[in-house]
């Protein structure tokens, strides 16, 4: 009896992790009545990170009602794990760039408030440990925002408090931190970060992520001399140094406010779901690994899921075989990682509403097919 582990990222658009895992358990099945099969849904840090953790845990998806980076109120969503104890939470969920239009993206106004109050709002769900996924946001305010939701209070040389948005950062003349809030203060922070930019200069959050966001060459430059003030107020005032910290730069400097206030530790994001997850016991378990996601090319071995899991399993010396619906090129590179195998499950011609459509029936029906050679040895 063959032992097979899904273990997938989200299809982008089509498939959450669970879905992809559920389905090439499906096609296993069908090619393999008797396989033991366990479905371990998967992310790197990214996007989909608190839904696949969910499900891998067993835990639930909570909702907050929180403001988008122009201060709408949105329904947010966290997720709690199975613990019961750890929280993940997504700045793109509050925070993030495909919440506003593209004629609506302004760094120099929008704010990482939203992503405050979730973090606020796990810390008050029973949260003791809160994971936070730096990456997708359209902000570039250093997190203050997601700081003045927790409480801190940044206050011009008048003692009023700063508007929302990173430009206001060069009239910060003093930073409250009496008030944060109690519930917060407690919390061990995890930031899921994969990129090293620091706060500030060519490679800062405004040069290198603003104008992605809307950022003029203006902008970049009065973004980035706002957050450079930020910092060294919060050197003088907090004895913190944060501007050059790696990470400091992700989320639009959000990475910044999680070190300088929260003393946040920072970890690869795919480290954090294999550890957090349940990976290396399953990989033990198994005797073949599936993986996958959406789009596959010589990319996927710098921090993707379909790597992480490959070199976790080849620790443990499986194989491994990745399923994806686009596979671009380079895919001999992901060899050395320990993808043994990669394959498209797109069946033909198709239009990309279709392919999205029919994600599930055709990573179920690749995956019974690589079973039924797997099974003709």
């Amino acid at each position: 009896m063959t032992r097979y582990l899904c273990a997938p990222d989200s299809f982008k658009e089509s498939l959450t992790a669970m879905e992809a895992a559920q389905a090439m358990a499906q096609g296993i099945k069908n090619a393999d009545p008797d396989a033991e099969i366990r479905c371990l849904p998967m992310a790197d840090g990214g996007e989909g990170t608190a839904r696949a953790l969910v499900d891998a845990t067993h835990g639930v998806m909570l909702e907050a009602t929180v403001h988008d980076p122009l201060g709408r109120p949105i329904t947010g969503h966290y997720g709690m794990l199975g613990d019961g104890a750890t929280a993940v939470v997504e700045t793109a969920e509050a925070s993030g760039l495909a919440l506003l239009a593209p004629a609506e993206r302004d760094p120099l106004i929008a704010s990482s408030y939203g992503t405050g109050e979730l973090i606020r709002a796990a810390a008050h769900a029973g949260a003791r440990r809160i994971i936070v996924g730096l990456g997708g946001s359209a902000t570039n305010d250093a997190g203050a925002g997601l700081l003045q939701a927790l409480g801190v209070r940044l206050l011009d040389g008048h003692g009023g408090e700063l508007v929302p948005g990173g430009a206001a950062l060069a009239d910060l003349a003093r930073i409250d931190v009496n008030h944060i809030d109690e519930a917060v203060r407690s919390v061990r922070i995890i930031a899921a970060c994969d990129v090293t930019n620091p706060l500030t200069g060519h490679d800062g959050a405004s040069a290198v992520f603003g104008p992605q966001k809307g950022a003029s060459p203006d902008d970049v430059e009065r973004l980035d001399h706002a957050l450079g003030h930020f910092a060294r107020v919060i050197a003088d005032q907090l004895h913190a140094e944060v501007a050059d910290v790696p990470g400091a730069g992700a989320a639009g400097g959000i990475g910044a406010a999680l070190k300088g206030f929260l003393d946040a530790e920072f970890r690869h994001g795919i480290d954090i779901v294999i550890e957090t997850s349940g990976l290396n016991e399953a990989a033990t378990w198994a005797d073949v690994v599936f993986t996958g996601e959406g789009s596959i090319d010589f990319q996927t071995k710098f921090g993707k899921t379909p790597a992480g899991v490959a070199r976790t399993a080849k620790n443990h010396g499986k194989p491994v075989i990745a399923v994806a619906g686009h596979i671009g090129e380079g895919i001999d590179e992901l060899h050395e990682v320990g993808i043994d195998a990669v394959f498209g499950i797109a069946p033909g011609a198709a239009s990309l509403d279709s392919l999205l459509k029919d994600a599930a029936r055709n990573v179920t029906f690749t995956t019974e097919q690589i079973v039924r050679t797997l099974r003709l040895r």
